[in-house]
């Protein structure tokens, strides 16, 4: 029998997250989170996909998937078109929030702060790195522009593979990478009985303050 929306539970008893196992700062503790969800998570779940949340000139919110593609003491780097919709939300109001969830793990984080777009040369550094269809897809797609059909973005590519059928595409104007400056971090590990362990870190006059949050 298919169980109902109501019956769909687990309970978490693998790990649990105490102060003393957490530094004063966040950056160090996402790093051994992260390093464990690359040995731990199995394919094809990728250890680096976040859901990323918007929020456009009327308040609304959007969220969709990225992959996080660069991590420093500087912030969270991940890359778009800048003519997108996401690239025109932040544009507008440079906030977001970004949530990793590693389920074998059992493990959450999620991360708010302002965002800004990185320097043109990083992004050059890492579009070359891309491989060529990725490259080439990122000349050829009018990010979330409606279009006729895939018909269309078909022979935009047929197009784009043209042009630089004799040299290598470079990074577009219109594509380019954003860094989001965290100023709060919550880890939180999966515990029994839902009473979740919730280690909150704000950014208060450039100290990071650690709290526990209730489940």
């Amino acid at each position: 029998m298919t169980p109902t929306l109501a019956d769909m539970r687990r309970d978490y008893i693998r790990d649990g997250l105490s102060e003393a196992q957490a530094p004063s700062e966040p950056f160090s503790l996402f790093e051994q989170w992260f390093a464990e969800a690359v040995k731990t998570e199995q394919l094809p779940v990728e250890p680096n996909t976040m859901t990323l949340a918007t929020v456009d000139d009327d308040g609304r919110p959007h969220c969709r998937v990225l992959l996080l593609k660069g991590l420093d003491a500087r912030g969270f780097t991940f890359f778009s078109n800048y003519d997108s919709a996401k690239g025109q939300q932040l544009a507008a109001k440079p906030y977001a929030a970004m949530t990793f969830f590693w389920p074998t793990l059992e493990r959450q984080v999620r991360i708010e702060g302002r965002v800004e777009r990185v320097a043109p040369a990083e992004s050059d550094a890492y579009f070359q790195v891309r491989p060529l269809g990725s490259r080439l897809g990122a000349w050829a797609s009018p990010q979330s522009r409606v279009i006729s059909g895939r018909a269309e973005l078909e022979a935009m590519l047929a197009e784009t593979e043209q042009r630089f059928l004799d040299q290598a595409p470079h990074c577009p104007s219109h594509w380019g990478g954003y860094r989001l400056l965290p100023e709060r971090i919550e880890f939180w590990q999966g515990r029994a009985s839902r009473l979740h362990d919730r280690l909150n870190y704000r950014l208060q006059d450039s100290v990071w303050l650690r709290e526990r949050l209730a489940p």
